[in-house]
């Protein structure tokens, strides 16, 4: 039973490694015409002033194969964690033959750094060029998404550049050590994968937004910043504002907040995603008789001093922080490997 799971997870990993090449196959043949076709796209719109739409009908052309890609990359690692990390040694310790290893001329600390140096490299190389080369193909693509789909927006963040060889690492070594911990191939892999999605989960929200000091700015409102504007068509009631994640003239920012404020800075909310402003709907810029009412009632509300308050993290600090959060799953991968090493030497028998 033991050799079969084994041999079972083996076929798994060379699964992976095959479907790895062959996406690496087809965004090197696709890459150079989608790259083409913005630049002549981003030519002819600059001339009539119509890239808005021209992203719209780019991304949706190929945001199928935009999510695909970056759900690869994404998932990779967890794969590395789960196929190379977790059996490596759980299957040596649960057949005996570490054992007989010991007792030839190869030391433990040798035999653990065989296993690691070995698979380790090849799983980080595997993820480093898988993330760069999809880094490379989204490009025109990341320059078209909406704000929820950006660079710097947390999923996609984590599918591009150097981070995803930092997860891979780690989730390799999380796998390894589990794996001598726990003993039991099954069991192993699924606390790895569990320990591994629970620190995907809390660096975004908690460790993310705070690697460099957010930024805090108000702007006017406008077509940036606006998403949608709610006037009763009776008139007499207040006007809800809806904001989008988005900053003026920061494209790609990653947002974490944006409120509506008054004259006096203090946010304006009822609780909802939209915020009332008092302004007159009966009569003036925002009554629902009022022509083009659209850009002429934000013009009011700017008026009265009403302002988009947003904190959020500019695209600039793409790779910095690409740097940083690599340098931080680094690091919980030395950690991990010196537990491995210690362990091996002092507690495994």
């Amino acid at each position: 039973m033991i050799w079969l799971t084994w041999r079972q997870l083996r076929g798994s990993a060379a699964m992976t490694a095959a479907a790895l090449v062959v996406l690496a196959v087809v965004l090197a043949l696709t890459g150079p015409d989608l790259a083409a076709r913005y630049t002549a796209g981003i030519a002819e719109c600059a001339q009539d002033g119509t890239c808005d739409r021209f992203y719209d009908r780019f991304f949706g052309a190929y945001e199928m194969p935009f999510m695909a890609a970056s759900l690869v990359v994404l998932l990779l690692p967890a794969l590395v964690g789960l196929f190379w990390g977790a059996p490596l040694i759980t299957r040596e310790l649960e057949a005996g033959t570490h054992l007989l290893v010991w007792n030839q001329s190869i030391t433990r600390g040798r035999w653990l750094a065989v296993k690691l140096g070995l698979t380790g490299l090849v799983a980080v190389a595997a993820a480093g060029l898988c993330g760069l080369v999809v880094t490379w193909w989204s490009d025109p693509l990341d320059r078209s998404a909406a704000e929820s789909l950006a660079l710097m927006a947390p999923l996609v963040f984590g599918a591009r550049g150097i981070a995803p060889m930092g997860y891979a690492a780690f989730a390799f070594v999380l796998g390894v050590t589990v794996g001598m911990l726990v003993r039991r191939t099954l069991p192993a892999m699924a606390l790895t994968l569990a320990v591994f999605a629970a620190v995907q989960l809390v660096m975004p929200l908690l460790v993310r937004p705070h690697l460099m000091p957010p930024v805090t700015s108000t702007f006017e409102l406008g077509k940036a910043n606006v998403e949608n504007l709610g006037i009763a068509q009776e008139g007499g009631g207040p006007v809800r504002v809806l904001l989008r994640p988005a900053v003026p003239g920061q494209a790609g920012a990653w947002v974490l907040s944006s409120t509506l404020v008054d004259r006096s800075g203090r946010a304006v909310s009822d609780g909802g995603d939209s915020a009332a402003v008092q302004v007159s709907t009966t009569s003036g810029p925002c009554s629902p008789s009022a022509a083009g009412r659209g850009d002429s009632c934000v013009a009011e509300i700017n008026r009265l001093g009403y302002r988009q308050r947003v904190t959020y993290q500019p695209l600039e600090r793409f790779w910095p922080f690409q740097w940083i959060e690599a340098g931080i799953y680094g690091l919980l991968t030395l950690g991990l490997t010196w537990f491995c090493f210690w362990w091996v030497r002092r507690r495994l028998s």
